[in-house]
């Protein structure tokens, strides 16, 4: 079709119609001239249709394809050529490092790491055998160094924050979540996020959270309580905290009553699928590409929830910030006016940085969304495995209990107060000894922007990935006596003298360590607590199995969870209070 058009366009150009009517007495310089510039046009138009009829048969389609793929083979040629070198390079840098044993120098340790309770042991191993830090590469892609002992650590995450960049192979998949939030910005940006949300975590603030981690305990507690009277003693851990720390976040964040303890919520659920989609993302090599993830069902499914969460986060940001400034144009001192007291939102909508500028309502939107994703699977994982490890230990549960009763005498309701944190002294040891020996996050990554040194002259290069094992730290003989066993007592004062600083870091350690640590152990302690002084634990039967909790085999995702879910024995131990705390 293209070319019947060609054709008749060059007939038309150079075999023009003799024009009707009368002679054109045009000079005849004109017309010599007309005629020229005829042929010269029928000239190119000749060399164009020669030159698409040979591009548009069968040979010359041929000798472009072969053209292109020949630029293509090129292209990949010089892309894995540069990947080589680039592995080469890194693996000369990197041979300061011990190298565990690999299949081939191509392939690397790819496939080695497992999120199982294997992958755990697999640690140990490198730990028993390496001691303090070794070289790992993931085939010629990514290069890392894993170290796990405190002398290894400390000169990581103490690291200046303007050199310390969080890496893409941990942290990419959640930023469309996320966003530039604290937990993935660097450098400047970073540092101002950081003094702007420090006043939310202050103590004084944290204080306030106090009565509302006690009302979502009591409300999954009177759960509990009916569930048992219906015979069903045998409950799954995870489950039900984690709606319990989703319904303390919500009304701490946003002062919002979601009531998604005994009823569903949209919101919830979001969050819930969203971390679930994120865990099988980061297991599916392909889905780790972008254009190729957003076309799955699974890409899809992220985004309609993702909009789920956003619009809330999104709509309540809006509404307070509109509130805020119809408060201040009512009152001559809007901070010091009576008032609700405030949440998460109201106090980084009112914080400014040194110039006076806040954040914009998509940056406060990517904090909130921050606070709800790192909050509530990390304080419910840490609630759950310390109720699992007082549940196998029968005799530091009672010792636990009684410390709570003592505390709970002369009051008129059971309710933790701010000042009782600090008297739980034995609560709060076997809590430190649960974090260490099930703590929720595994490893951090980092990335720095120079080379960094580290003991026995060895050199992390610039640009590798460090992997610091919070686990195999955690988990070292070389740093703990029976690294294995839970012993609260290694948290008592008299124990901790000549430890090193960075051998317990369940929250990170350094100028990028938990902004939230404080409130996470004031709400692990509150429940604890509470669940403690209600109910007696006892290790549970997964029904699907029909095993023990004793045989739990452990499962690192996102956080620290068990296969087939974590189940524990209740025995009700007092009536239902008649007076409880009420959330103001």
């Amino acid at each position: 079709m293209v070319l019947r058009v060609l054709i008749l366009l060059h007939l038309k150009i150079v075999h023009p119609r003799r024009p009707q009517g009368r002679f054109n007495w045009q000079p005849c310089l004109g017309r010599a001239a007309t005629g020229r510039r005829q042929r010269r046009v029928g000239s190119r138009m000749s060399l164009l249709l020669g030159v698409l009829s040979q591009v548009f048969s069968w040979a010359g389609l041929c000798q472009v394809l072969k053209m292109v793929g020949t630029g293509l083979v090129a292209v990949v040629a010089f892309w894995i050529m540069r990947l080589l070198v680039h592995h080469a390079w890194y693996t000369h840098r990197l041979s300061c490092f011990s190298k565990p044993p690999v299949d081939s120098w191509l392939k690397g340790h790819l496939g080695q790491m497992q999120s199982t309770e294997e992958g755990l042991l697999q640690v140990d191993d490198l730990v028993c055998t390496y001691k303090h830090s070794c070289s790992w590469f993931l085939g010629p892609f990514y290069h890392l160094v894993r170290v796990f002992h405190p002398d290894y650590v400390k000169p990581l995450l103490m690291a200046p924050a303007s050199i310390t960049v969080k890496d893409e192979l941990i942290y990419d998949h959640l930023r469309p979540w996320l966003g530039q939030s604290l937990l993935l910005s660097n450098g400047e940006v970073w540092s101002r996020r950081r003094r702007l949300l420090t006043p939310a975590f202050h103590f004084d603030i944290l204080k306030n959270y106090v009565v509302t981690f006690n009302t979502s305990a009591n409300t999954m507690h009177d759960k509990w309580r009916r569930l048992v009277a219906e015979g069903r003693t045998n409950l799954e851990m995870f489950d039900h905290i984690t709606l319990m720390t989703l319904d303390s976040l919500l009304k701490c964040a946003f002062s919002y009553n979601s009531n998604c303890q005994e009823s569903t919520s949209e919101y919830v659920s979001a969050i819930v699928e969203l971390s679930d989609l994120i865990i099988d993302r980061r297991l599916k090599i392909l889905h780790h590409w972008d254009w190729i993830y957003w076309k799955t069902q699974q890409g899809k499914q992220f985004k309609k929830a993702l909009s789920v969460v956003h619009r809330f986060t999104r709509e309540v940001v809006q509404k307070r910030r509109a509130l805020i400034g119809q408060q201040k144009e009512t009152e001559t001192d809007f901070t010091k006016a009576p008032q609700r007291k405030r949440d998460f939102v109201d106090i980084i909508l009112l914080s400014k940085d040194e110039d006076g500028q806040g954040l914009t309502d998509e940056e406060i939107q990517a904090e909130a969304n921050t606070f709800m994703f790192a909050g509530h699977d990390t304080t419910a994982s840490a609630i759950c495995w310390t109720l699992y490890n007082l549940a196998r230990h029968a005799e530091y549960q009672e010792r636990c209990r009684q410390e709570v009763m003592d505390l709970m005498q002369g009051r008129d309701r059971e309710e933790i107060e701010w000042e009782d944190l600090a008297n739980l002294t034995f609560t709060t040891m076997c809590i430190r000894e649960s974090l260490r020996l099930h703590s929720p996050v595994q490893a951090v990554t980092r990335k720095y922007t120079q080379d960094m040194a580290l003991p026995g002259n060895r050199t992390v290069p610039e640009g590798t990935i460090c992997l610091v094992s919070i686990y195999g730290t955690h988990h070292n003989p070389t740093v703990w006596t029976n690294p294995y066993e839970f012993e609260p007592l290694r948290f008592d004062p008299t124990n901790t003298e000549n430890r090193s600083s960075h051998a317990f870091i369940p929250f990170s350690s350094g100028p990028r360590n938990c902004i939230g640590q404080k409130f996470a152990l004031a709400e692990l302690r509150v429940v604890v607590a509470l669940t403690l002084l209600r109910f007696r634990l006892t290790l549970g039967v997964n029904p699907e199995l029909g095993s023990s909790s004793g045989g739990v085999r452990r499962l690192p995702q996102l956080v620290l969870r068990a296969e087939g879910g974590l189940w524990l024995q209740l025995e009700p131990l007092t009536p239902p209070n008649m007076e409880e705390p009420q959330a103001e």
